[in-house]
């Protein structure tokens, strides 16, 4: 089956998770192929989320919350936690905020760097828009176990030199891990990041992931476990800005 879409031919092997990704796709009328206005995971703008966040250390739960999340890609996110009042954490672009019952505040610089890595290569990201961007290469990896489920690498290297890995399940194409290495600009150290995706859902045509496991330089850091997941929700006009 042949798709068309807007991609450089590196990044022709990624189309497989965005078809898995996308349920409700229909054939053109006037050919046998594909085109991206059939893919709803490329045309959704905004994910609102609930649930569950556990913070781990050691292998052991320290801390869990109720959370509310509202994210506008690609780059806006307003996300609550824990009960009333909430903590809201803020990102528009380079501006991070966060309210609490005492009022506004910045977010610590390396809290806010660490949102932008992971939103920059969040499976959202990564699959709408860094395999677009010029100078990406994408190769086939090999295969492995990931999580318990046998997998398919695709080995990428983005236009900022950052070495990622896309494990995919072999059976469905639906993305099982990201993986990315990036550098600490203050000390030079190389800080390994994994998201870890599973229980995947049908919601509103999209295979949505209701489970997210990240992890830094191989230890588990957090969880999310999501009660429900809706797209793209309309949001008031200074949802992503610092007002209560």
């Amino acid at each position: 089956m042949a798709f068309v879409m807007p991609v450089a031919p590196s990044s022709a092997s990624a189309l497989k998770p965005m078809a898995a990704l996308s349920k409700t796709r229909a054939r053109s009328k006037s050919s046998s192929t594909l085109s991206d206005e059939y893919f709803p995971f490329l045309n959704m703008k905004r994910l609102t989320t609930r649930g569950r966040i556990y913070s781990i250390r050691d292998e052991s739960t320290s801390g869990f919350a109720p959370f509310e999340s509202g994210v506008e890609y690609p780059d806006k996110r307003r996300f609550s936690y824990g009960k009333k009042p909430p903590v809201i954490l803020i990102n528009n672009g380079d501006q991070a905020w966060e309210l609490d019952r005492y009022g506004q505040t910045g977010q610590p610089p390396e809290q806010a760097r660490r949102w932008r890595i992971s939103n920059r290569y969040s499976l959202e990201n990564l699959l709408r828009l860094r395999i677009h961007e010029p100078g990406i290469l994408i190769q086939p990896g090999g295969v492995d176990f990931v999580d318990n489920v046998a997998t398919l690498a695709l080995d990428m290297v983005d236009a900022q030199a950052t070495q990622l890995k896309l494990d995919l399940n072999r059976q469905t194409f639906l993305p099982v891990s990201v993986t990315y290495r990036v550098r600490d600009p203050k000390t030079g150290d190389w800080a390994e990041f994994a998201d870890v995706y599973s229980d995947y859902k049908n919601i509103e045509g999209i295979m949505t992931p209701m489970h997210i496991a990240r992890f830094l330089d191989e230890e588990r850091v957090s969880e999310i476990f999501r009660s429900s997941a809706h797209y793209d929700d309309e949001y008031p006009p200074t949802y992503f800005q610092p007002v209560q």
